[in-house]
């Protein structure tokens, strides 16, 4: 299962109903102990205030043990990361720049670990590039190319097909504009709501005050149904 936040700030616990949401699934699958959690801070450069904003979430309000992955820096080697993998009942991938995430993760290995942590049914969350970056195609800006100045589509893992975009409310003009000269239909996720995943599929959406879209194109136009 993966569920995909659209954005919000972590800090100021804009999501709180959506990672109730998470750490309620993980309490009902760890009975018997204190559930663990593993933030992937990558996107961000692994920023540790980033990770405190977790850890404050997480631990302060809902009692699961909080552990950061960091690598981007070469603090840890990648079986000391694998030890947090084995350990972890949820992953939480945080927001950022998604194409160095997905290039940094292909280069390290941590992709590998992340792929092996799905397959064997732990479960997966992420906000913003942490929500994109599973779809094959994904709208989003790099500091990579052209510093980061204009969105474009990127190519995401390809776990799931279809286009997305996080922030929608922010970039719904944008957006819009590129679905109707692709002539595609698209997933639109705004910031404070969420759409979780199973078996390949969209099942639900959960909601802090934002909506989650499914964006169909026909004739011209764009078709938007709130999911």
């Amino acid at each position: 299962m993966i569920i995909a936040i659209g954005g919000g700030e972590l800090k100021t616990k804009e999501t709180l109903e959506i990672d109730r949401f998470i750490a309620n699934i993980v309490k009902q699958r760890v009975i018997d102990r204190r559930p663990y959690g593993l933030f992937i801070p990558t996107a961000s450069h692994d920023s540790m205030p980033y990770f405190n904003s977790f850890r404050k979430t997480y631990t302060s309000v809902f009692d699961i043990k909080a552990d950061v992955a960091l690598t981007v820096y070469g603090e840890y080697g990648i079986d000391k990361v694998k030890e947090k993998f084995d350990k972890a009942d949820f992953i939480y991938v945080g927001g950022g720049d998604t194409v160095f995430m997905i290039e940094h993760w292909k280069k390290t290995g941590l992709y590998d670990l992340i792929k092996d942590a799905y397959n064997r049914g732990v479960l997966l969350v992420g906000l913003s590039a942490g929500a994109i970056c599973w779809f094959n195609q994904m709208y989003t800006d790099s500091s990579s190319i052209d510093n980061g100045e204009s969105y474009s589509v990127y190519n995401g893992l390809n776990w799931f097909s279809g286009l997305i975009s996080p922030h929608y409310n922010h970039r719904c003009d944008d957006f819009d504009e590129k679905l109707l000269s692709m002539k595609v239909n698209a997933i639109g996720l705004e910031d404070n709501s969420a759409i979780v995943i199973k078996n390949g599929q969209i099942e639900k959406s959960i909601s802090c005050g934002g909506k989650a879209f499914l964006i169909e194109y026909s004739n011209g136009q764009l078709i938007k149904k709130i999911i």
